[in-house]
């Protein structure tokens, strides 16, 4: 089963209260859909897919020193529960490498490619006037290089997940910002 979107929001908003980590997810849903219509595939599994991905964060965080991770083992079990096909389970453990589980589908690397650089993108965005609107694959790369920024998104993960998707990181940047600029007001980055 593929939930619609309106069911697997009712399941973020149930499990998760925070705005920045809602509308992280929201961020992830939109490169989702956007990467949907690029490969042909079909934009309301992976749109799901992206949305539902953290879902479980908030109340199942990572903890660095435990060995089992409850974040996304938890939230996959719930899913499973209610019926969600394998393929959009697989993508959400998939996301998280210390899961163990391997991307398998071009879905897989999707969400993991997306995943990071979204979160970098709202960063970047922050600290810019007019947000999205704008910005550059140049401006976003120099940011990058720039480890005290955002220093918590491993910069060789993004870069690793991105060639795994087979795209170019200059390229993926300018697509994933394009897809995050269609839902701006959403994200609360509409240019000042």
């Amino acid at each position: 089963m593929v939930p619609t979107r309106e069911e697997a929001l009712a399941i973020v908003h149930e499990y998760t209260e925070s705005p920045s980590l809602r509308r992280h997810m929201l961020s992830v849903e939109a490169a989702m859909r956007a990467y949907a219509r690029k490969y042909g595939e079909d934009e309301d599994r992976w749109g799901v897919t992206g949305l539902l991905h953290d879902f479980d964060y908030e109340r199942w965080p990572n903890d660095d020193r435990a060995a089992d991770q409850e974040h996304p083992t938890t939230g996959v079990a719930i899913l499973r529960e209610q019926g969600v096909d394998d393929d959009i389970l697989q993508a959400i453990l998939a996301h998280a490498d210390y899961t163990g589980v391997e991307p398998a589908s071009r879905m897989d690397h999707a969400l993991r490619a997306v995943d990071d650089l979204t979160g970098f993108l709202v960063a970047v965005a922050l600290v810019r006037p007019t947000r999205l609107e704008g910005m550059k694959a140049k401006s976003v790369r120099k940011k990058m290089k720039d480890r005290a920024f955002a220093a918590a998104i491993d910069r060789t993960e993004m870069v690793e997940n991105c060639e795994a998707l087979g795209e170019e990181m200059g390229e993926h940047i300018v697509f994933v910002i394009g897809a995050m600029h269609e839902i701006a007001d959403d994200l609360g980055l509409e240019a000042q």
